[in-house]
């Protein structure tokens, strides 16, 4: 069978045709279509000869396969151009899945990032690589949800102390300074920026803090590295003090022991989409959050002063995968993305609709699970289970704590839960 030819996704950086390897330049010499953002195409224009044809990419990417697939169909050859290694956060790996892996060469250049840490004079094999090369979507923000192009930066920077970030126009330096900021972060965060790597009035800026970061202006294009040292809370088991509660009403908050049996219960891998109901201060959701740093918190709380509360929490412990919804459920739940594990801590006198709901929105094999402190909402609980076919249990949870008396200690005995445990089955 006649093999079509391949398309040449070719690397370069702005030193632009000096920079180039003779493979990548004899590619460009034989193509008759190079298609490349406008600012790329403006390196190689002046060295390659008149005739073949020019197409821009910027605003115009879902196009590129077509256009790809069209000249090679006709016997012309084709080269698209790609800042640094296409391969690393670049657009190679998209067209490969587009066009298969046997109709497309890659010929990388230096990373934009290697060259950074070059500069830098810092190691990075054990680098986090993240990238906001994305749309504008303006500041990050607590409510700004997953699809943020921050949010994987944020996600990044909770799970490793060295994270490096391809930026884009719009989410430059100074934006994800600020973001950084919102989500809680300060002193323990230090900065770096390379811009303009390459050319003339290239520059190296930091260490910063994200306060100073926040303040300044950088040249494009640029990447950074976050630094982050120290600063961390506990993954799992944090104390019920260390969270912000609801006061004179000090206790309003899934305790501590509760807490570590529903997260038990849940069965949450590391990126699961978790439900939380009744968020109250946020102490469940965001333990949630904590141990599912590749997958997302959906929580909603009715009461105004709680809903404070569970955001000041969040940036306490500086958890960005973490949506909070001020409003009463089941309204808006089914706006949201279906859950791996469902968490019930406060129905608000929806419980039967609550757990149908939950029940039909939570994936096969997920988890559905329930506080009670009161018999008439676990009888309630019991019967809606009970009549949705699927296995479940209940767990009474009777704990003790020390307390001082005199120069000796007793046991103060908490109130009784009932944690109820729904396994969805698949069907």
């Amino acid at each position: 069978m006649n093999v079509p030819e391949r398309c040449a996704v070719i690397g370069i950086l702005d030193d632009g045709w000096e920079g180039l390897g003779e493979e990548s330049r004899r590619c460009l010499h034989e193509a008759e279509l190079v298609i490349g953002a406008e600012r790329t195409l403006a390196l190689v224009r002046p060295h390659l000869p008149e005739g073949r044809e020019w197409r821009a990419l910027d605003g115009a990417l879902a196009e590129v396969p077509r256009w790809v697939e069209e000249a090679l169909g006709r016997g012309r050859k084709v080269a698209v151009l790609a800042t640094g290694d296409p391969l690393c956060h670049g657009l190679a790996p998209w067209l490969i899945a587009r066009l298969g892996e046997t109709r497309v060469a890659v010929l990388p250049a230096v990373s934009t990032l290697q060259l950074a840490f070059a500069r830098w004079k810092l190691p990075w094999q054990e680098v986090r690589i993240a990238s906001c090369h994305a749309r504008d979507a303006g500041d990050w923000s607590f409510a700004a949800g997953p699809g943020h192009p921050l949010s994987p930066v944020l996600r990044a920077v909770a799970q490793a102390r060295r994270v490096a970030v391809f930026t884009s126009p719009e989410n430059g330096p100074a934006r994800i300074a600020r973001a950084l900021i919102d989500c809680g972060y300060g002193e323990e965060i230090r900065m770096r920026v390379a811009s303009r790597l390459l050319l003339a009035d290239e520059a190296l800026f930091g260490p910063l803090t994200p306060q100073e970061a926040a303040r300044r202006e950088f040249p494009d294009p640029n990447v950074v590295l976050i630094e982050r040292h120290g600063g961390e809370a506990p993954l799992f088991g944090l104390e019920d003090a260390e969270y912000a509660q609801r006061a004179p009403e000090k206790g309003l908050i899934t305790k501590q022991e509760a807490r570590a049996l529903s997260l038990a219960k849940l069965r949450l891998r590391p990126d699961a989409c978790v439900w939380d109901i009744g968020a109250g201060s946020g102490s469940v959701g965001l333990e949630c959050a904590r141990l599912c740093p590749e997958g997302e918190v959906w929580a909603i709380e009715k009461n105004a002063a709680e809903v404070a509360n569970a955001r000041e929490n969040a940036r306490r412990l500086r958890v960005a995968n973490y949506v909070l919804v001020e409003g009463r459920a089941p309204r808006g739940l089914d706006a949201w993305p279906a859950p791996d594990a469902v968490f019930i801590g406060g129905s608000g006198g929806e419980l039967p609709e609550l757990i149908a709901l939950a029940l039909a929105r939570l994936k096969d094999g997920g988890r559905l699970v329930m506080n009670f402190v009161t018999l008439e909402n676990l009888a309630t609980a019991i019967a809606a289970v009970r009549s949705s076919g699927f296995p479940w249990e209940v767990v009474q949870l009777q704990a003790s704590r020390s307390k001082p008396i005199l120069d000796m200690h007793r046991l103060a005995a908490q109130n009784p839960v009932w944690i109820v445990t729904v396994a969805k089955e698949g069907e």
